[in-house]
């Protein structure tokens, strides 16, 4: 008989706090909003299970050059301009820079390219129209990001 192991998973059962509909307007910057949203209604950690929204610009990790290191991180970005975006992520917290540091993803349609799409790390977006946002609160247990140094110093959600 073969004998099978379960994967090591890291997880935790989340408790869930308050859940907010969130709006960007025309104009604003995407994680500034997100941010002082954040300290208005003191959100230290949650979930974005998805927004949409209209973007004039954005920022998302990419690169068109030769990339030696497949495994490795990419670390720098491609500039898009107006876009439709779909997207989602995590809000963990960072206790002694007391700043809510997100991880959030997107696919993105170049608007006026057929909506040609792009899907990667948001990096930084400028709103276009709207976003609309679901964000979920968790109370507990604490989420934070601990940069993994064995692992190209990638920051890793833990609970």
């Amino acid at each position: 008989m073969i004998e099978t192991k379960e994967p090591d998973l890291h997880a935790a059962e989340l408790t869930r706090g308050r859940t907010f509909a969130v709006r960007f307007d025309h104009g604003e910057d995407f994680f500034s909003s997100l941010a002082g949203f954040c300290r208005q209604h003191d959100v230290r950690q949650g979930f974005v299970p998805m927004f949409i929204a209209g973007l004039r610009e954005v920022e998302l990790v990419a690169t068109c050059e030769k990339v030696t290191d497949r495994e490795a991180p990419v670390w720098s970005s491609v500039h898009l301009e107006s876009v439709e975006a779909l997207g989602g992520g995590t809000l963990a917290y960072d206790r002694e820079t007391h700043q809510v540091l997100p991880h959030i993803h997107v696919a993105v349609g170049l608007k006026h390219q057929s909506a040609s799409a792009h899907t990667s790390h948001l990096l930084g977006a400028k709103v276009q129209f709207l976003t609309e946002m679901h964000l979920v609160e968790i109370a507990g247990p604490p989420m934070s990001r601990v940069r993994l140094a064995d692992l190209y110093d990638v920051p890793q959600l833990s609970f």
